[in-house]
């Protein structure tokens, strides 16, 4: 299905980008590590686009291992981050702006319930996640909107609008999905095994 901004469309066909499950955005995964004797890979890295035009925006949601997210291009990454050990939420913004206080890296640590948007006048973000150690898509548990404004009613930003209502908490209960590689076409996944970062 053809995107409805030209720009956004080249840029995704280009960078091979297709859309994240359950999170949200349009995402290839450009490297995944060596496995370590429990299975999990070494390390997994994503490059990311999210956009206002489509209604692209990166979940609410929280791992259980250190998550990177580094700016490329585009408007700053609008990110919300929730720490239920000291009950503070932050607003982060990822980008290239130093002189708007802008970050190029922001590093979540892991149970840290985290979300974003991109927040500018082009409507798109493009970024990477890398994570230590790598993704597994039972990791991802997602953030219900109502709970998590009982714990932080002071958020900066309507975590509202950081929710899909109708999308399942869980990766692993989302559909099949393609495995975007550049490289070469990869054997399909088993059920509910979506790479990213």
């Amino acid at each position: 299905m053809s995107h409805p901004d030209p720009q956004i469309a080249s840029m995704r066909q280009q960078l091979g980008l297709e859309p994240l499950p359950v999170e949200g955005g349009y995402f290839r995964q450009t490297w995944r590590g060596p496995e370590r004797p429990d299975g999990r890979p070494s390390g997994t890295a994503i490059i990311m686009m999210l956009s206002t035009h489509d209604g692209q925006f990166s979940a609410m949601h929280r791992l259980p291992i250190h998550e990177i997210w580094l700016h490329h291009s585009g408007d700053p990454v609008e990110l919300l981050l929730l720490d239920p050990d000291s009950g503070t939420a932050t607003v982060h913004m990822l980008g290239d702006r130093l002189d708007r206080d802008e970050e190029p890296q922001v590093v979540v640590r892991p149970g840290v319930w985290m979300g974003g948007r991109s927040s500018g006048p082009r409507g798109w973000s493009l970024f990477s996640c890398t994570t230590t150690p790598g993704f597994v898509p039972s990791d991802y548990e997602g953030g219900d909107a109502e709970q998590l404004q009982t714990q932080f009613p002071d958020a900066p930003i309507d975590i509202t609008e950081l929710w899909r209502p109708d999308a399942p908490l869980r990766m692993v209960d989302s559909a099949d999905v393609p495995h975007p590689t550049r490289e070469s076409p990869p054997a399909p996944p088993p059920p509910g095994a979506e790479p990213r970062g």
